[in-house]
């Protein structure tokens, strides 16, 4: 599967596409418009993000990472997460099953 040709965007908010669900893990493709913003909040699950294309910010916690193509950041279960899109992003989102 090309991951960049089955991004899908919307000019109303970034765009979540599950890809694969195992017994373990949850694959979702995510992809933002420049400007848009997924604010911080805590969810009951771990993730990683895996930055395919664009930059932005990732929220992991109560740090914000500064991210470009190929950078990964990992968040706790329950710890806050969020993104935001500084020049239009594909991510990979990498989260555990629950």
């Amino acid at each position: 599967m090309d991951l960049l040709s089955a991004t899908e965007f919307s000019p109303t908010g970034p765009v979540k596409k599950d890809l694969m669900k195992t017994a373990g893990s949850n694959i979702v493709l995510v992809g933002l418009e420049t400007g848009q913003v997924i604010p911080p909040h805590p969810e009951p699950y771990a993730v990683v993000f895996v930055v395919l294309q664009g930059e932005g910010i990732i929220t992991a916690g109560s740090v914000e990472h500064p991210v470009k193509p190929q950078h990964l950041v990992s968040v706790k279960k329950d710890e806050n997460r969020g993104i935001r899109c500084t020049q239009r992003m594909v991510l990979l989102g990498i989260r555990e099953d629950v």
